[in-house]
């Protein structure tokens, strides 16, 4: 493929622009009605995000390595690292596997939970979602184990917390269509989530996210993000971050921690990843416009990376679903 005459225009807001390519994927609700004392272990769900909403009274949520964290009404947890975590009544109390609980499942997406021993109730819904966009394994790197936002009383963000009153109110009525409106809002809260940890946290002095925040790196690495299959090379990166060759890639590989070229490859096979599990197209089609020059050079580097070919990869994918 042929190095573009042109180079596209520099991109105003890089790091809007990597969140604007998070999509989610995979909804599923649970709708819970629990009394004191009461106590949820949830499993580790690999590749996924968990939150919490709580609507009415409170709890603690509980991860190994960190302090308990207390929500209250109209609080909002995130979990973006697929990690198990406990939901109790009080720090430190019993509680039961997920999968132990008398749970009703309503539809495909939705799941109701009432449990506990009688005494103050706590109201939640909780929500698993999944990325299914290659920036997503970067951005999540980057996360801490828990985000935390309170909403409830308004503020800066009354948007957010009518989001979540709307929410609860369509999780209780379960009107036609609420699943629908709960899953498209929960998409939407994950992603806020993200950007407030975003806007208000200082500790990202490297790494991914403070590449985007860079203003000259930011403006490469969303230049990649648009066209994988351009024939980049660092000189062409370096233009595009108005920068010399080796100052561009000096501060590059600082600031992100490893060379551009090296990002750029690791980029164009976790979106071939993405594609071939979501679109049925040929490998060399998928190859040719991520930018390599043969269907063999492809799985060659995406065998590197991945330890399975891509035909593999995209076999064992599928295989779950022909099975159901």
């Amino acid at each position: 493929m042929e190095r573009p005459t042109e180079l596209p225009p520099p991109p105003q807001d890089p790091l809007g622009e990597a969140l604007h390519l998070l999509r989610l994927t995979g909804t599923v609700y649970a709708r819970s009605e629990l009394t004191a004392p009461w106590g949820v272990d949830l499993p580790p769900l690999e590749g996924h995000m968990m939150f919490h909403i709580v609507t009415a009274g409170r709890c603690w949520l509980e991860i190994d390595g960190s302090e308990p964290l207390a929500l209250e009404r109209g609080s909002l947890a995130l979990v973006p690292h697929g990690l198990g975590h406990r939901l109790v009544h009080e720090p430190g109390g019993a509680a039961i596997d997920f999968f132990d609980l008398p749970i009703q499942r309503i539809t495909e997406r939705y799941e109701f939970l009432r449990h506990g021993g009688g005494g103050p109730e706590c109201r939640l819904i909780c929500v698993v979602v999944k990325f299914d966009h290659a920036s997503a394994e970067r951005l999540v790197d980057a996360l801490p184990p828990v985000l935390h936002l309170d909403a409830w009383e308004g503020g800066d963000d009354r948007w957010l917390t009518d989001t979540l009153r709307f929410i609860a109110r369509e999780a209780e009525a379960l009107r036609p269509g609420g699943e629908t409106v709960i899953t498209r809002l929960a998409d939407i809260l994950a992603i806020q989530m993200v950007r407030h940890w975003i806007e208000t946290t200082s500790d990202v002095d490297s790494g991914w996210l403070a590449a985007l925040r860079d203003e000259r790196l930011g403006r490469a690495i969303a230049a990649i993000h648009r066209e994988p299959g351009a024939d980049w090379t660092v000189e062409s990166l370096a233009r595009t971050a108005a920068m010399s060759r080796s100052a561009f890639a000096a501060r590059f590989t600082d600031v992100v921690g490893e060379p551009a070229m090296r990002y750029l490859t690791r980029w164009r096979l976790q979106v071939a990843r993405s594609t071939l599990r979501d679109v049925d197209e040929p490998l060399g089609i998928v190859a040719e416009r991520l930018g390599y020059r043969s269907e063999a050079a492809f799985c060659r580097a995406y065998k590197r990376e991945f330890g399975v070919s891509p035909g593999s990869d995209r076999r064992a994918e599928a295989a779950p679903l022909v099975a159901q």
